[in-house]
């Protein structure tokens, strides 16, 4: 069956959901082994919780790796299910090359930086006298598989966007399945810690990367690499790289985020405080990858067939994503409103842990319940080009309401240390306020500019 067969005929709500089950299937698989790691490491017996608080400080790092990678995979994948609506094959093959090449040129520079400069990053980052080389013993390690993140992440986004969901989800259990093989192994029988983590994450990665990189190269992908395409080219990447600033923004600006917590934590109320800010990190990862999941899977059907020009599918695709994505908002937000233990006592066996982040949980998240229409339009922005709107609600949402409320909703609260959690709900709120607003406009212009 061809592309138009698929993403430009079949039913809607049977398209999004064959393509939308894998992708957020990966997704949750792709949390689960992330969240393995940071379980084996919380129960080392002994320094588990300074050994998770280490890790934890990692993950601003973390997140700028994968930030890359969706700066070059998030803006590329939609711009070459466009080009693949208007029936431009070979100028989706060369966005697809080109992405390739400059995500391998990309990784060779960030592992270089890793390398060098990790102990100043993590300790900028957050990282105290206890929790420091925890934390270098991790980063050292992850260090050298950042080339097999990148790919990784970033060509998923291309299998995905031919309408291969089931070979991208492949891609991420084969990983998962790896780490969480090798975890145990490599903490506990081989006594390696943090260190035997962030080995079992690299090997996993590496597997991922070795199936995705080998179907795109096969004869079943509709989208080839070719070393052909690889020469870079500023017509083809930049207009990727500027659609893709908004999924970039949206993860890279976790980082700065996550320094701005854990500082303001340590500060007020100590280790104890950033240990609690790990696990509410790693909820957060659980709120919103299924959301994602859904989100890229609507992608491809949403690119397709705007660059065919057909507004009602476009219009009927980005209903689906929305009830999906604020259905699943609302249901998470209930479990974590009636339950706020049940998530923290998976990752620490410490009492006085998970009864701090019981006591913040439901502050913390107390914006999830809308959110969802938060992802469905900024999504729906990037799989139609919209590059500056996409960026545009990134920013507002992180960088103009969240960074400073960090600091300034402390100031007018008894209790500061929940005052910096109480930051997180009051920016989620009014930025869905304002995304909802701008997106009506805009979605209503740009389906008039396809029925024109």
């Amino acid at each position: 069956m061809n592309n138009k067969e698929i993403l430009g005929t079949a039913p809607v709500g049977r398209l999004l959901f064959k393509l939308a089950v894998p992708t957020v299937a990966a997704q949750l698989i792709n949390m689960l082994y992330n969240i393995v790691d940071r379980i084996f490491i919380g129960h080392i017996p002994e320094i588990g919780d300074l050994a998770l608080t280490g890790v934890g400080i990692c993950m601003p790092i973390i997140m700028v790796v994968s930030a890359v990678a969706a700066l070059v995979g998030s803006g590329g994948a939609p711009r070459a299910s466009i080009a693949m609506g208007e029936g431009k094959n070979d100028n989706a093959e060369k966005i697809l090359g080109n992405c390739f090449a400059l995500q391998i040129g990309i990784s060779v520079i960030l592992t270089a930086i890793l390398l060098i400069f990790n102990r100043p990053l993590l300790l900028a980052f957050g990282a105290s006298e206890n929790t420091i080389e925890y934390a270098c013993d991790y980063m050292n390690i992850y260090a050298l598989g950042t080339i097999f993140v990148q790919l990784t992440l970033g060509m998923n986004a291309f299998v995905t966007a031919q309408g291969y969901s089931k070979i991208a989800m492949i891609s991420v259990v084969l990983g998962a399945v790896a780490n969480i093989s090798l975890d145990p192994l490599f903490i506990n029988v081989f006594g390696m810690g943090v260190r035997g983590a962030a080995l079992a994450t690299v090997i996993s990665q590496s597997v991922s990367t070795a199936w995705v990189v080998c179907f795109l190269f096969s004869k079943k992908a509709r989208l080839k690499l070719k070393v052909s395409n690889m020469k870079l080219s500023a017509k083809v990447i930049l207009p990727c790289i500027g659609l893709g600033l908004a999924p970039f923004m949206m993860q890279a600006s976790e980082s700065v985020i996550s320094v701005c917590f854990n500082s303001s934590l340590l500060e007020y109320g100590g280790d104890i405080a950033v240990g609690a800010m790990t696990i509410l990190s790693s909820v957060m990862q659980f709120a919103m990858l299924p959301m994602n999941g859904i989100a890229q899977g609507a992608q491809p059907i949403l690119s397709y067939n705007y660059g065919a020009r057909d507004p009602g599918r476009v219009k009927r695709t980005f209903r689906l994503l929305l009830i999906s994505c604020l259905t699943y908002s609302v249901l998470l937000w209930c479990v974590i409103m009636i339950f706020p233990k049940f998530l923290p006592s998976i990752f620490t066996p410490d009492a006085a842990l998970v009864e701090f982040t019981a006591g913040v949980i439901r502050i913390y998240f107390g914006g999830l319940i809308i959110f969802g229409a938060q992802i469905a339009c900024q999504m729906t922005f990037v799989s139609l080009g919209k590059a500056l709107s996409s960026v545009t609600v990134a920013v507002v949402r992180k960088f103009v309401l969240l960074l400073p409320l960090i600091y300034i909703v402390p100031a007018f609260t008894e209790n500061k240390t929940v005052g910096v959690y109480t930051a997180e709900p009051i920016a989620d709120i009014i930025a869905v306020t304002f995304t909802v607003i701008l997106f009506a406009f805009q979605f209503k212009k740009a389906m008039k500019k396809i029925e024109d």
